[in-house]
């Protein structure tokens, strides 16, 4: 498909949906013209159009928090457009990762992100602890005895696994496996590969 399949509004618009490939997670919902969506298919950085300003404008063009786009997709009624992007940091004017955090109804949203984005912010997190060596911390202490104890922590915690599913224990099975998912995103953290190199290999062996 091209642009000239898009169907943009009265006002020459079509609403852009922003989403971390890497997370799933949608940071935005955003307006282009043909232009932006032409800029953006060239330049593969988010390109919008501003209705309050009535200009183009580029993500990160002044806050230095700019949106790496993979894959540009329109819908399937060829009204609306998907941003597949890597995000360098926050989407929200706010300085939150997400435009959407402010979760409506009694129980306040879900009880946790959903897991692809879960497991970046742990994998993050690691990479932090890696860098900075805080005193105190696990992951820095086992960083520093070296990549074999790491790996030998994936190893222990494997057998753990399947103990755990042996003994059809629900709870001891959860608990271990997010044990070996954890030392699993160590081992890859210490290799540098990362959840989205596991995702796009995952993702190409599930496509039909």
């Amino acid at each position: 498909m091209n642009l000239d399949d898009v169907r943009f509004g009265a006002d020459g618009l079509v609403p852009v949906v922003v989403q971390d490939a890497r997370t799933g997670r949608v940071l935005t919902l955003a307006y282009a013209n043909r232009e932006a969506l032409e800029g953006t298919l060239r330049t593969r950085r988010s390109t919008f159009f501003s209705r309050s300003r009535q200009a183009l404008w580029v993500k990160g063009q002044t806050s230095g928090h700019g949106q790496e786009v993979l894959e540009v997709l329109l819908d399937c009624d060829q009204d609306a457009v998907l941003y597949r992007v890597v995000p360098h940091g926050p989407a929200c004017h706010t300085g939150a990762e997400s435009c959407f955090h402010h979760p409506l109804g009694e129980e306040g949203g879900p009880a946790h992100p959903p897991l692809g984005e879960v497991l970046e912010r742990v994998y993050q997190t690691i990479l932090e602890r890696i860098s900075s060596l805080p005193e105190g911390s696990y992951v820095a202490k086992l960083h520093q005895a070296g990549l074999d104890r790491v790996l030998k922590k994936v190893g222990e915690e494997a057998g753990e696994v399947i103990i755990a599913a042996k003994n059809s224990e629900k709870e001891a099975l959860v608990w271990e496996a997010a044990d070996l998912v954890f030392h699993l995103l160590f081992a890859l953290a210490e290799r540098g590969v990362s959840p989205s190199d596991l995702a796009q290999t995952l993702w190409h062996r599930h496509r039909p």
